[in-house]
């Protein structure tokens, strides 16, 4: 018996029926990725989204005791330049009087800047600043009231003012976003 005559195999050469399917798979799957990479691009958000997706702050001109508003993602963030008399009072709030009960420190990086996203969580309003019983923010709309470290202190919303992700770049400089 014969091993190596049992042991080969033969291959029958490719025909141009072959050749033609492979070229033909090749061909519908670049065009399929032709197809589906607009629809996977378009679904990236545009230059102008990508330009509000963060911003810088300048402090440097902010004195002691104002509160400024900037424009992040369209929406208002009050940065607030505390005096220590409001940091004082703010880390004395005793969280058990608190709906929603957070510790000042939680909420800033730096005790004398606070940085909070200017819209009321009950509806969506904006609270005008240094106004109110605890001479924080107040939404005129449906009476809701925070505090210097942007807490609900009374009013039908449920949650603090939200603090943004934020960094200091400087000691008078930081980045929102």
């Amino acid at each position: 018996m014969n091993t190596k005559a049992d042991s080969s195999e033969t291959r029958p050469e490719p025909s141009r029926r072959d050749i033609l399917y492979i070229g033909t798979g090749a061909t519908a799957a670049v065009a399929g990725g032709g197809m589906v990479w607009p629809l996977i691009a378009q679904m990236n958000p545009d230059a102008s989204t990508r330009a509000l997706a963060s911003t810088e702050v300048d402090l440097a001109a902010v004195p002691e005791g104002q509160i400024i508003t900037v424009k992040w993602r369209g929406k208002p963030v009050f940065i607030r330049h505390r005096t220590s008399d409001e940091i004082k009072a703010e880390e004395g709030v005793e969280l058990s009087s608190l709906p929603d009960p957070q510790p000042d420190n939680a909420r800033v990086k730096k005790p004398e800047w606070l940085v909070v996203v200017g819209v009321c969580t009950h509806l969506g309003c904006i609270p005008t600043g240094k106004e109110g019983e605890f001479n924080g923010w107040f939404c005129p709309c449906h009476g809701s009231t925070y505090d210097v470290s942007g807490r609900i202190r009374s009013g039908p919303a449920p949650s603090n003012l939200e603090v943004p992700d934020y960094a200091f770049l400087s000691d008078t400089k930081i980045k929102i976003g």
